[in-house]
């Protein structure tokens, strides 16, 4: 399954014992991709992830090295004209990017916010419905 994921499922991928974590390592099951921009917000935000997950500047570092080998990162540029579709998806216009991105390479979306579900074109699926899915 191909998935454009989030940038707070991002977040989540720092903490060791996460599910967020568990999903993405399930490299058999997932296709994963996201935006340079959501990449580029990570590393923004680098000192708030490590005090909420724990650790140091440099497993920050590795847990982005590794998250990269899971995930596609494709440059904004690349779904820029699927921007006006994804405007009217998405229910908050910092997340019209993530739509594009999920539209561009016609997938669903891998997100936490319950917003996201407030439209029928792409299917989004929460890190618990990707939990499940694991344990089936």
């Amino acid at each position: 399954m191909r998935l454009a994921v989030d940038t707070n499922v991002l977040f989540s991928f720092f903490r060791k014992d996460s599910g967020t974590r568990r999903v993405i390592l399930e490299v058999e099951r997932f296709e994963l991709v996201t935006l340079r921009s959501r990449m580029d917000e990570l590393k923004k935000h680098k000192t708030r992830i490590c005090r909420k997950a724990n650790i140091g500047e440099e497993d920050f570092q590795r847990s982005m090295e590794e998250m990269c080998i899971f995930i596609d990162v494709v440059d904004d540029r690349e779904v820029a004209s699927f921007g006006k579709e994804a405007e009217g998806l998405s229910p908050h216009e910092e997340d019209v990017p993530l739509f594009a991105l999920a539209l561009a390479k016609e997938c669903g979306i891998w997100s936490n916010e319950v917003a996201f579900k407030n439209q029928s074109r792409l299917k989004v699926y929460s890190t618990s419905d990707l939990m499940r899915g694991l344990e089936e």
